[in-house]
């Protein structure tokens, strides 16, 4: 019997890992994070039914880390791959975590003593932290990595260290697994709404991106799901969602629904409401697209609560009395309105992950037109490659909702897991 890698460890490369290993075959789950579990780790609620991201989460992180057939691979990246259906060789590179696994309790003292503080990239830049960190609460595997790039060495770190599981100095290391099929689950990017400049993105500090409002409303977040305006601290009082920045965009080449933008502002405009009742909120949107089990009650609901829905894309946002300021013409009535919202949060769609034409090169599959990831033939199964033993999955190949990654991480699994066991592909 072969083994399998999993490349991208995701909510897709969870499911997919944990339902080939849960069949006795051995997995090999790479993730190029210091921690399992993408973007849905930085997630508050789920929709339609607000369920708690991590509690659905954490336990499928936990049991990748207990399971006897998976092997975890983070700070990991591919660099080549080689052989045919059944007799794959994958090389990678591992980067240096600066800490021993084999000693670290997790214990957290050593964050907890580090007195540098930097970007948090999983807060998305609205939190900070330590240069000794975990990058969340509930991370897999529950240990730290040290950012070697901005450690001053102040040496606190190695003094309180009882197990002195803290390392000066580490490498990269390369090393190389064999296994017979491999499924690719390299999740996606969010588009950089810097590109629209007439949105004031950057300029502006209350023109925030829907990942950062992610962040700021998740009770696990740096405001403790505090709403706050950035250019003051003050709890807002009217906030605006402008749906589709980078998203259904002809002119510039993105003419693709981000499939989960509309979903996740009637998402956020209903966790407002419901901590915030008097809080005027406001969705600017070309279409609303609920199309899942559940979502148009869900878009009800919000209606329901309150949620006004303007069916017209904003001009330039600009600044005046201290608060952001945009017209925008209602589509349904041609009424142009003025908003003045205190807070205004971008939508911005999916994109491909960082280096998906790498990837696909490296083993040797296509990409679309748009970057992601192609299948052979949509007919045949949307996982399938022309490369046989390579299949992908989830927001790898377009954008998806968390169900849908489920599903076709269990999809890729099972091809995966009959190469695994017959070794001929068929």
């Amino acid at each position: 019997m072969g083994e399998v890698a999993v490349i991208g460890g995701g909510v897709t490369g969870i499911q997919a890992a944990l339902e080939i290993a849960d069949h006795g075959v051995t997995v090999h789950l790479i993730e190029r994070e210091p921690a399992i579990g993408g973007h849905m780790a930085m997630l508050d609620k789920t929709f339609p039914t607000n369920d708690c991201s991590l509690c659905i989460l954490s336990p499928k992180m936990a049991d990748v880390a207990r399971h006897p057939h998976i092997h975890l691979h983070t700070c990991t990246e591919v660099t080549s791959v080689t052989g045919s259906v059944g007799h794959f060789r994958i090389t990678a590179k591992r980067h240096p975590r600066y800490i021993d696994a084999s000693k670290c309790t997790g214990c957290g003292d050593c964050i907890q003593i580090c007195p540098v503080e930097v970007y948090n990239r999983f807060d998305a830049g609205v939190g900070v932290r330590k240069v000794i960190y975990k990058p969340h609460a509930q991370a897999i595997p529950d240990i730290p990595i040290k950012d070697a790039e901005h450690c001053i060495e102040c040496g606190l770190c190695y003094d309180i260290c009882m197990p002195d599981a803290i390392k000066k100095e580490d490498r990269v290391e390369e090393f190389s697994i064999d296994v017979a099929s491999i499924v690719v689950a390299t999740g996606y990017s969010t588009f950089d709404p810097c590109s629209k400049a007439w949105f004031g993105y950057l300029a502006i500090p209350d023109v925030i991106t829907n990942l950062e409002f992610e962040r700021m409303i998740s009770a696990g977040g740096p405001t403790g799901g505090a709403l706050r305006r950035l250019s003051n601290g003050e709890t807002p009082r009217s906030i605006v969602f402008i749906q589709c920045v980078g998203s259904r965009d002809t002119a510039r080449k993105r003419p693709w629904c981000s499939g989960t933008c509309c979903m996740a502002a009637i998402k956020h405009a209903i966790q407002i409401k419901e901590k915030y009742p008097a809080t005027e909120v406001t969705i600017c949107y070309i279409d609303v697209r609920a199309y899942g089990k559940g979502y148009e009650e869900y878009y009800q609901r919000a209606e329901r609560m309150g949620v006004h829905f303007l069916r017209g894309m904003p001009g330039e946002i600009y600044m005046s009395d201290r608060s952001p300021v945009l017209q925008v013409e209602n589509t349904e009535t041609r009424d142009v309105l003025t908003l003045k919202p205190d807070l205004v949060v971008l939508s911005v769609g999916m994109q491909p992950a960082v280096d998906t034409e790498k990837i696909a090169q490296q083993l040797g599959i296509e990409t679309e037109e748009n970057g992601f990831l192609r299948p052979k033939d949509q007919k045949l199964g949307p996982v399938l490659t022309i490369r046989p033993g390579i299949y992908i999955a989830g927001t790898a190949t377009a954008p998806k909702d968390i169900p849908d990654c489920v599903t076709a991480g269990g999809a890729a699994a099972m091809r995966a897991f009959i190469d695994a066991t017959s070794g001929d592909g068929t």
